[in-house]
């Protein structure tokens, strides 16, 4: 990578020039041109990825400014930042005891190697104890620990700023200022026996400074019968706004209802209605909620959830996780806050789903201190106060102003850091208060300085002060009250109720997304898989493009006689029928996902009209055709002469029958109770990860008021056919005709959709919530009866048609003669007339042999009668029925079946009437 030299510097290479490449490992080195000197990496090594070591740091030659600044006689020099004094570098400067600093406390190093103060000198204070300084005392009280520990911090930046002060020559000249302070414990108890102690041991105090909102409740309280003025640094309670109880109460830190407009616009920019709230029962959390309250419900925010409690927060903790409480507003101190968020970690009231609102003005690391009180670990209370919002005032200036005490924000807090002796400052209680508590020193000494010359021109001084003296509390107050410098806080300033106006900081611990106020419900439709239906579509189409293959093939082939005996017609409405059933599963299929809502009903008309219909023409022909099958041919006797003449437009009224009757109860059950979309609500479910959303599922489906009822007369129809035409199927499984030559296909074909519907109808009703499932079963049931049905029914004809070449003789057949005879009949018809003839010779034979018999029987009646003389002549003649033998002839012999069967009709008369009884056993015989 290209490394370019600083400015007013250059870059030395070793052994090489610029213009080469640099081998890994290879260092550089910054040179600086005159008395200027390198700050930052002076070396730099070429790395294997082909950057420089440490090529974020900056390397930049400065001048130094004079060193002899750095060093005083008789106190202390801090430097920031450590290193060689250069542009930028700023020197602090304090004297040890007994001495005063004479000069500025603070120089700075300007880009031309000069200072831009001169430096200053330590005076001894030697005999200075022999004129007339006074001291001015100022009795504060600072909680070093208890619910919030803000002395730890707020004293070292309260002592650094009377530091400052007394050795300003310009700020009370004839006085010298002095902290007198206990530790309160943020405790009201303590601080009663404290403030005794302050009030009735010498010396006299000029100011109260107390810290911790009840203790300032109760030291403003009292004050007022003390003429005394109290300014603190550290209370937020807007009960101490109230003048006509604390007249004499000055703050710089701002009134903690200051967060309740910025707490209420954030409810109002993330759009949350509800909130809740759990506070500790002190009056400066319960006047900061009363004020809350007011102004949420002016914007029209509920608080839903308000929960309180003393010292142990488990059930009110408890109280809020049970009342779905989500956006939560805790008002507590530090010491109660961990053992709010170790009970939250415990009834698991965090995560995304949650947001906590807190005061910002504890400790950075307030939850990862060891506290003996809770049973939490570091990484659980880390855990638990993940995400949470603080809204706070702007303790800090964030711009680079010197203000009254010469010092910027930055250099405040690398003062304030060296006093306090390289503590962690995020474990350091009050450190975010310490420029409040720098400011209030701060503010008391100007207001002190600005009543010097007021109290001179009256013939008072400063040190007259007492508990009696109204004359000058009012002169202070005037001067407090008229205050404005800029602070290491920022604008001081205070209003007219003695609060300090600041700015708020709202602050999160990570950068998370507003949540909602309570749990989001989102409705879902689930649709059915498009995967699944693509799938089923194309099965679908298929089928309906072999239902027109098999219907054009018995259209064209309707002349052969082997179609003709299939009865054509029939099977023409079955193919439409099974093509209406298919299209059926395009409907059925379609939903919310395709089409608006508003036109689902129409969709759910064309599944009930295609299907109904596309089943009656369908299953009804085949029904139709098993059904004259077993009402013609499974009789013996009765019904012979209608086996010959089976009229078509039976067959044809049947279906029809059958169709209207579908027609009939579908427009009965549309008009009287019509289908229309209903929604099924499912178990609200929670999706992955700790999101504040519920989904609830929701499925579309196609219903009446009574569909169980209209649903149970279908089935019980429909299913009374598929019974009805299972054994219809099975009595006429081994009847043969020629007149419906595909009824055993037909049979075949009732049998699978029959043990289809049976199964499919229940299944799919009680899956009827499981969209794919309920979907598929029928889809496919509808696929696979009519794929079976089109196969078994249309297939063997093809088959035949196509290996028997019988189409084309039929059609050459019917050029000839006209007519359209299969090779199958006319082979029939040549055995038939075969046997015919056979037959023939046969029964001519036996007229032979009967008239041969006559013959006999006639002549041995004539013996008998010659034998038996007789007068009369008839009795000669042979017995009436039989011919007269000299007639007798072959010549009348019967050709045919009709003749023949007269003949034995003869026969039978004479056997049965004019035989003798003599006869009867040569006539057996």
């Amino acid at each position: 990578a290209i490394i370019r030299p600083p400015r007013d510097g250059g870059i030395r290479y070793r052994g090489l020039t610029q213009e080469q490449i640099l081998p890994v490992d290879y260092e550089i080195e910054y040179i600086c041109r005159g008395n200027r000197v390198i700050v930052g990496p002076k070396v730099r090594k070429c790395l294997p990825n082909g950057t420089w070591t440490d090529i974020t740091l900056h390397s930049r030659c400065l001048l130094l400014c004079p060193r002899v600044w750095t060093s005083l006689e008789n106190g202390r020099v801090a430097l920031k930042p450590p290193g060689p004094p250069v542009e930028g570098t700023v020197l602090h400067y304090s004297c040890h005891a007994g001495f005063m600093l004479e000069g500025r406390n603070i120089t700075h190093c300007t880009k031309l190697g000069k200072w831009d103060s001169p430096k200053p000198v330590c005076l001894c204070k030697c005999g200075m104890e022999s004129q007339s300084f006074p001291k001015l005392y100022i009795g504060a009280l600072f909680p070093m620990s208890g619910g919030w520990p803000g002395g730890q911090a707020c004293l070292p930046s309260a002592q650094m700023a009377l530091d400052l002060v007394n050795n300003r020559t310009d700020i009370l000249p004839d006085y010298e200022l002095e902290l007198i302070y206990y530790d309160s414990m943020c405790d009201p108890g303590e601080s009663t026996k404290l403030l005794y102690d302050l009030l009735y041991t010498e010396p006299i105090k000029t100011v109260l400074m107390p810290g911790c909102s009840s203790v300032s409740t109760l030291v403003a309280e009292a004050a007022r019968m003390w003429n005394l003025i109290v300014l603190s640094y550290g209370s937020s309670s807007p009960a101490l706004s109230n003048r006509n109880r604390f007249p004499t109460f000055f703050r710089t830190h701002p009134s903690a209802t200051l967060h309740n407009p910025t707490r209420v616009r954030l409810f109002q920019k993330w759009k949350w209605t509800k909130i809740a709230t759990i506070q500790q029962t002190t009056e400066v959390f319960t006047s900061t909620l009363d004020d809350l309250e007011q102004r949420v419900k002016e914007a029209g925010i509920e608080i839903s959830v308000r929960q309180s409690f003393l010292t142990d927060p488990a059930v009110a903790v408890k109280n809020l996780k049970r009342q779905d409480a989500r956006i939560i507003v805790g008002l507590f101190y530090e010491t109660e806050a961990r053992k709010v968020f170790c009970e939250v970690f415990k009834e698991k009231l965090y995560g995304k789903k949650y947001v906590w609102f807190l005061i910002g003005w504890y400790a950075d690391n307030w939850f990862k201190i060891k506290d003996p009180s809770i049973n939490c670990t570091i990484e659980n209370m880390t855990e638990a106060v993940e995400g949470h919002v603080t809204t706070e005032i702007v303790m800090l200036n964030p711009e680079t102003v010197r203000g009254a005490s010469n010092l910027t924000s930055q250099e405040f807090l690398g003062a304030l850091m060296n006093r306090l002796g390289g503590k962690n400052p995020e474990e350091t209680g009050g450190f975010q208060e310490a420029p409040l508590a720098y400011d209030a020193v701060w503010a008391l000494a100007l207001a002190l300085n600005k009543t010097v010359a007021p109290l001179k021109a009256k013939g008072r001084r400063l040190e007259d002060f007492n508990y009696n003296n109204h004359d000058i509390t009012a002169e202070i107050y005037r001067a407090l009250n008229t205050s404005s410098f800029e602070g290491v806080s920022g604008h001081v300033v205070f209003d007219a109720q003695g609060s300090r106006m600041a700015m708020t900081l709202i602050e999160q611990l990570q950068g998370a997304g507003p949540p909602a106020d309570s749990t989001i419900v989102i409705e879902e439709f689930r649709y059915l898989s498009q995967k699944l239906f693509a799938a089923v579509s194309v099965f679908a189409g298929l089928g309906i493009l072999l239902g027109i293959v098999c219907l054009t093939f018995n259209i064209y082939n309707s002349n052969v006689r082997y179609i003709q005996n299939s009865q054509p017609y029939l099977n023409n409405m079955t193919a439409v029928g099974c093509m209406m059933a298919l299209a059926a599963v395009f409907p059925l299929g379609i939903d919310g996902h395709h089409i608006h809502r508003s036109q689902f009903p129409v969709v759910c008309q064309f599944r009930l009209w295609l299907l109904g219909l596309g089943f009656s023409l369908a299953y009804g022909s085949m029904f139709t055709k098993i059904w004259w099958v077993h009402n013609l041919f499974t009789k013996k006797e009765e019904k012979k002469e209608k086996r010959k003449h089976l009229e078509p437009w039976k067959l044809y009224a049947t279906v029809g029958v059958l169709l209207a009757i579908d027609v009939l109860s579908l427009m009965i059950w549309q008009i009287v109770d019509p289908l229309h979309i209903t929604v099924e609500k499912f178990t609200r479910e929670a999706p992955k990860g700790d999101l504040d959303v519920l989904i609830q599922p929701l499925l579309e489906h196609c219903t009446s008021e009574k569909m169980n009822t209209w649903l149970g007369v279908v089935y019980g129809y429909k299913g009374l056919l598929l019974l009805l035409g299972i054994f219809l199927a099975y009595e006429t499984k081994s009847v043969s005709t020629e007149k419906i030559n595909d009824h055993r296909a037909v049979g075949m074909a009732i049998y699978n959709v029959a043990v289809l519907c049976m199964i499919t109808a229940p299944v799919t009703m009680i899956l009827t919530s499981q969209q794919d499932a309920s979907f598929a079963f029928a889809a496919l049931a509808i696929v696979f009866s009519v794929y079976i049905t089109l196969v078994v029914l249309f297939v063997p004809k093809m088959r035949r048609l196509i290996t028997r070449g019988e189409w084309q003789s039929e059609q050459q057949d019917t050029l000839k003669t006209g007519s359209s005879t299969n090779n199958n009949d006319e082979e029939k018809s040549r055995q038939l007339e075969r046997e015919n003839r056979e037959l023939q010779k046969i029964i001519q034979e036996k007229e032979q042999r009967v008239s041969e018999l006559r013959n006999q029987l006639v002549e041995r009646q004539a013996l008998r009668n010659r034998r038996r003389p007789s007068s009369d002549p008839k009795s000669l003649l042979p017995p009436p029925g039989y011919p007269n033998p000299a007639s007798d002839n072959h010549s009348s012999l019967p050709p045919s079946f009709s003749n023949s069967s007269n003949l034995y009709q003869a026969d039978s008369k004479i056997s049965r009437n004019h035989c003798h009884n003599s006869q009867i056993p040569l006539l057996y015989k």
